[in-house]
């Protein structure tokens, strides 16, 4: 059996380092409950840009631009080393880390931003970036879209392993490159949450005959820090902005942890990889219940970047 854990704390909205800060403290949590896989909320770092669900469209254009350029200034640079840290953590604590992130995108434009995912392993080695394929309306204000070069089912010392976020997982191609890689992990980190979104993980879990473990942010008006810009304007209440959802589905369905609901904390559940592999003996959508003769897909994973430079040799 392993024990897997689902963080749906809330960061430090827009501020990096102290979401860092407790990222790890919630990595060492979860690893001193005997956890081997940790799992974030999506964007986790600096946290989820909610308030563009609450801007006027067309409007506060002034306003957006200043929390985008404190959100792009908070982002995640791999190449600055800003998930070192983390990925220190998860060998310290020899633990598997799946971290959502904002992240900058620091080698050719040095401003667009991407909603990733890091799959980090027990040893601390960063062994998978995915890029989200397709921000979901308003998000595209804030992101970029990603290619496919993270479309992978990864070995990690808590299972193989694949990652989609959010509405991604309602892309039936992108699933099925997933399913028809050995998967035994689905990871679905969201601001999604609700019957609705909890059936959908239901039905991956039998269509993929693997475990599905998903989780948005719980999160209130008391989360927002007092120097968010415009802060009165777009939270002007306490109430409950994200409810959460942490959950963890069995291959072939049925919850065995979750839903937890308005609960800033961490959702554990012992689950057994075989139970993947055992599943799919039924049905196994990319194997024996698949008909290649008559259905093919083609992914192209090369990582595609906007321009090349031909120089001459010094």
């Amino acid at each position: 059996m392993t024990k897997v854990s689902i963080s749906q704390k809330p960061p430090v909205l827009l501020n990096l380092g102290a979401s860092i800060s407790l990222a790890i403290d919630t990595i060492e949590e979860a690893a001193n409950n005997g956890a081997k896989l940790i799992v974030f909320p999506e964007a986790y770092l600096p946290g989820y840009p909610t308030w563009i669900w609450r801007l006027k469209p067309g409007g506060d254009i002034g306003l957006s631009n200043q929390i985008h350029a404190k959100l792009r200034a908070n982002a995640v640079d791999l190449k600055a080393g800003d998930l070192e840290p983390i990925c220190q953590a998860a060998a310290k604590h020899q633990i598997v880390v799946v971290m959502g992130a904002h992240e900058l995108e620091s080698e050719f434009s040095g401003s667009t931003l991407f909603n990733s995912l890091f799959v980090i392993d027990a040893d601390g080695r960063l062994v998978n970036r995915h890029r989200k394929l397709m921000p979901t309306n308003p998000e595209r204000m804030v992101w970029g879209m990603g290619d496919a070069s993270g479309l992978k089912v990864v070995e990690t010392a808590a299972g193989r392993l694949g990652c989609l976020i959010c509405w991604e997982s309602y892309m039936p191609l992108a699933r099925f490159a997933l399913y028809s890689q050995d998967i035994d992990l689905y990871i679905a980190p969201t601001w999604d949450n609700g019957d609705t979104w909890v059936a959908s993980m239901n039905h991956i879990a039998r269509e993929g005959g693997c475990w599905v473990l998903s989780t948005a942010t719980a999160l209130t008006g008391d989360d927002i820090p007092d120097d968010f810009p415009g802060k009165s304007q777009l939270f002007p209440n306490d109430d409950w902005i994200n409810t959460g959802g942490a959950v963890v589905v069995k291959p072939f369905g049925g919850i065995v942890a979750g839903p937890l609901h308005k609960e800033k904390s961490i959702l554990y559940a012992d689950i057994d990889l075989e139970e993947a592999k055992n599943a799919r003996k039924s049905l196994d959508v990319s194997g024996h219940y698949g008909r290649p003769d008559i259905f093919q897909l083609d992914v192209n994973r090369r990582a595609i970047p906007p321009v090349t430079f031909q120089d001459d040799k010094i």
